[in-house]
């Protein structure tokens, strides 16, 4: 990758950055906003996601300042748009955790602000849809997206309008949510995570990214998350043996070998080859890079050149 247009910066450089107010956030709170199997402390929030909300505000706050003069200039009036988020990386690689905590800390720290979350999930095609295009062994991949749905929806978000529904998704049913929807109704920002944020749909028309004002890539060796993945899986076994409406029932109650098997395959089959193919190469997309290394600590950030 090349890296000549970010600036690197190391944990301690990057702490120096932080202000000197340091927000109230409490172990109890972390721990509710955890992903299954991801690490987060409050030395991270105070070392690594202080500096990064401050930073975010800083670009939210110029681009408030770009649309009010913008306004003025056109003597038009228009709803200004939501500030969106991107946040993208591998399975297993804790998008969700840094997504829920950037959505806890920007409101502590800026309780004006109407802050969002919502993933990607949604827009994958329904199982039913997938087995009739024969796309279930590719789910997750980019062609098992509505990105056309998604593209729409950027756009009605861009648009300012009050209220534009999204499908949900449900990782225990493995499945889209029959008749079930998320709403957004005019945030001053949207977050949006999902493993497909910042790559090109099939038809290379439309970027996903370029309805975004900031994106984040979550990064790590292979190895690594590869051992995340499977020490997740464990923890979902054991987590639903005695849920039988549950996607990973059956798993979690048949042999453990069988089921750890069906796991590496799936990530040497799936998840690797959508992360070196799909997800990876849209690293330099991204506005800014958090790198992990093990335990999930993270060692170096990735500021892209204004």
């Amino acid at each position: 990758m090349d890296m000549r247009n970010y600036t690197s910066f190391d944990r301690n450089e990057w702490a120096k950055l932080a202000p000197k107010n340091k927000v109230n956030i409490t172990k109890e709170e972390l721990a509710k906003i955890k992903s299954l199997g991801d690490v987060v402390d409050l030395t991270d929030v105070h070392e690594i996601y202080t500096s990064l909300i401050s930073y975010l505000h800083l670009v939210y706050q110029q681009k408030k300042t770009a649309q009010k003069e913008q306004i003025e200039f056109l003597h038009k009036s228009f709803k200004p748009a939501p500030f969106i988020i991107g946040i993208s990386g591998s399975v297993a690689v804790g998008k969700s955790t840094t997504a829920r905590l950037l959505q806890l800390l920007l409101k502590r720290t800026y309780p004006e602000l109407k802050v969002h979350l919502m993933t990607t999930d949604g827009f994958i095609y329904p199982n039913e849809e997938l087995e009739r295009r024969d796309l279930m062994p590719r789910k997750g991949f980019p062609e098992s997206y509505n990105m056309t749905l998604l593209s729409d929806f950027l756009r009605d978000v861009l648009s300012g309008k009050e209220d534009i529904v999204y499908p949900l998704y449900s990782q225990e049913l493995s499945d889209i949510v029959p008749g079930k929807y998320g709403h957004v109704k005019n945030p001053d920002v949207l977050i949006i995570e999902g493993i497909n944020t910042l790559q090109l749909p099939e038809s290379g028309q439309v970027v996903t990214s370029d309805f975004f004002d900031f994106s984040i890539y979550i990064d790590a060796q292979e190895d690594l998350i590869e051992k995340w993945y499977m020490q997740r899986f464990k923890k979902v076994l054991k987590l639903n043996k005695n849920k039988p409406d549950n996607f990973y029932y059956k798993l979690a109650n048949g042999p453990l070998d069988d089921a750890l098997k069906l796991a590496e395959e799936t990530w040497q089959m799936v998840n690797l080859v959508n992360l070196r193919e799909y997800i990876a190469p849209t690293k330099e997309r991204a506005s800014l890079i958090l790198h992990k290394t093990d335990g999930h600590l993270i060692d170096r950030i990735y500021l892209r050149h204004i």
